[in-house]
This record gives structure tokens, C-alpha cells and sequence, in this order.
């Protein structure tokens, strides 16, 4: 397959046919490098070598009701992870003064549960509102569904952005969780949407779907038109339902990356969390396909340093795009 000529025409506006992104998918090994040079081309074309560093605050532990087979936190999970409420205000704000220190420009406020109280999203808001006082940060929420009216609360705080995973397909929905339903997460998408928020939304690969399945996640991000999308690749926890997976290569890592590239030319695609277990020695490579990552560590594992993700961005020769205006890009 001509991938270059193919990316050639996804500049043009042409959305590409399910046979064609199974052939990305299949891409063998051996052409990777063409591959990626050809998802590399889209990339450029919009974002230039620019990279987006995001950082996440995991402001509430654990004590999940959802049964999400993939995660730690879940009600099932038999992990030991450290467990906690909901960070106080200032925690939270401290929380954007290291984020802004790593040159990120976007601080994510995650949160456990299936969605936030009222008391709950206070704190966030509070938090919110003195964190765009003091730094030139864009803020991306992450709090789970979110009932009516709550979407508003959150814009009006100043919340730029708002995070909620389609994170597998439909059809695989109910083999990761049954606690809540595929439409549970669209609408909340929806939602944020109607609020004026930027709907940011992706997937976790590598938790036994089938390359069909990683297709349709993509293309249902271009329909709900997430304007970022993480792409996650499973690092399994002990005492998970997933636990001892590992389907995962690098080089398929890499396909995937490209894939969503394809299918979503002009959107923000983030590396997110296990890039450092899945991607390993390649991870750089992954940037070539994707502009954003995430710096620092994730919910529940731990991150490669900052200063490693600093030097490999500028070994790569890509520039950080500082999000906010009062920064230079």
C-alpha cells in the first residue's frame, strides 16, 4: 500500500475506507518506518514539530464504585494503591504550579468515581478559578459522568477542556464494564459539548479487542469530534481483571498511532498512559504520528521523568507548544 500517497489525500479531506485502515493495522513490520513517515506528514501539515505537554493530578483515589476491568481503582480491583478524598483546594493548585514548572500546557484534574457530588466539584471549581488567576494554564477536567447542570458549573469556572473515554469500542463495551453503558460515556461527551467545553475523549488499546474494534474506536472519535484524543495502551494491574495481559507490541503501538492519525488528521493525539511499558526504546518514534503527550506520572503508575520527556522531545528536534497565550510557543 502507497501509504504516503494515502496521507497525501487525507490532507485533502479524504476520510479513509475501513480496508485501508485495516492495512495500517497489518502494515508489516519491516514498513513501519514508511508508515510512520506518511502519518508524519499529516501531523506536520497541522501541528508542525510542535508537541503538547499535558500533566495529570489524581486529586481523589480508589473507593470507585464503577467495575472498569482495566483499572486499579475499581470497586473489583484487589490492587493496593493508595486511596484518598478528594485533595483540598490548595493541594490542587499547588498540583498546577508543578505542571507549570514542566512546561505543560494543560493540567488535568482527575478524580475517581462514577461522577463528582456537589461538595466534590466545588473543590474543583475553587480550584479552578484560582488557578487560572495565578498561571497561564489551559485545564482539562476529568471527573467522570456528569449529571445536569455540572458541565455548566465547570465553564463557568474556566475549565477549558473536559475528558471523558469512550475507551473500547461498543461492541467490546461490556466485556471491560458492565457498571455503566457506552451511551453513560457518549452522552457525557455530548454534554460538555453543549456546555462551550473542548470534548476531549480516547481509548485504552491492548485490553483483547480486535483490530475491527480498535477501527471503530477511531471512527467514533471523529464523530463525537474529540478534539483531543489520548490514546492509552494497557499497562496491567495486579489484582485487575486484566491483569497478565500483554497483547501489546511497540511496533504495533506504533501502527496504532498512525492509525488514529489517519483517521483524525486534524485532531490532538496524545500518548498517554503505558507508553513507557508498551512503546519502550521506540517512544519516540510514537511522535511522529502523535503531537501531545503526557509528562509526570498517571492515576496510578508512574511516569518516565519530566526531564527525560524534556531532553527526548528535544533530541527529536520538536518544540513545546506552550497552550496559553502569555507564553511563547
Amino acid at each position: 500500500m502507497d501509504f504516503k500517497a494515502l496521507a497525501d489525500e487525507v490532507i485533502k479531506g479524504y476520510e479513509i475506507a475501513n480496508e485501508e485502515a485495516m492495512q495500517i493495522l497489518e502494515c508489516p513490520d519491516e514498513e513501519i518506518l514508511e508508515l510512520l513517515n506518511s502519518a508524519y506528514i499529516i501531523r506536520k501539515h497541522y501541528y508542525g514539530n510542535k508537541v503538547k505537554l499535558n500533566m495529570i493530578i489524581n486529586t481523589k483515589s480508589g473507593a470507585c464504585q464503577e467495575n472498569c476491568g482495566y483499572c486499579a481503582q475499581s470497586r473489583d480491583s484487589t490492587n493496593p494503591i493508595e486511596k484518598y478524598r478528594m485533595m483540598q483546594k490548595d493541594e490542587i493548585v499547588e498540583g498546577a504550579e508543578r505542571a507549570y514548572q514542566l512546561q505543560s500546557g494543560t493540567y488535568c484534574i482527575v478524580a475517581s468515581g462514577r461522577g463528582p457530588t456537589a461538595r466534590e466539584l466545588h473543590q474543583v471549581t475553587s480550584a479552578v478559578k484560582e488557578i487560572k488567576e495565578k498561571y497561564d494554564l489551559k485545564i482539562c477536567a476529568c471527573l467522570g459522568i456528569l449529571k445536569p447542570g455540572q458541565a455548566e458549573q465547570l465553564m463557568e469556572a474556566g475549565v477549558d477542556r473536559y475528558n471523558h473515554n469512550i475507551n473500547t469500542s461498543e461492541n467490546h463495551h461490556d466485556a471491560i464494564t458492565t457498571s455503566h453503558s457506552y451511551q453513560d460515556r457518549v452522552g457525557t461527551v455530548g454534554k460538555v459539548k453543549e456546555a462551550g467545553i473542548s470534548p476531549c475523549s480516547g481509548v485504552i488499546v491492548g485490553m483483547k479487542e480486535t483490530k475491527q474494534d480498535v477501527i471503530q474506536m477511531a471512527l467514533a472519535l471523529k464523530e463525537l469530534d474529540a478534539d483531543s484524543i489520548p490514546v492509552n495502551f494497557l499497562h496491567a494491574m495486579e489484582g485487575t481483571l486484566l491483569a497478565g495481559t500483554d497483547e501489546l507490541t511497540p511496533v504495533y503501538c506504533l501502527k496504532v498511532l498512525s492509525l488514529f492519525r489517519f483517521i483524525n488528521p486534524t485532531k490532538e493525539i496524545r500518548i498517554s498512559g503505558g507508553r513507557e511499558v508498551n512503546l519502550r526504546s521506540l517512544q519516540p518514534l510514537g511522535l511522529y504520528a502523535a503531537n501531545s503527550i503526557f509528562i509526570g506520572d498517571y492515576l496510578t503508575t508512574a511516569g518516565q521523568e519530566g526531564t527525560k520527556d524534556h531532553q527526548m522531545l528535544k533530541d527529536l528536534g520538536f518544540e513545546i507548544d506552550y497552550v496559553g497565550s502569555g507564553r511563547p510557543i
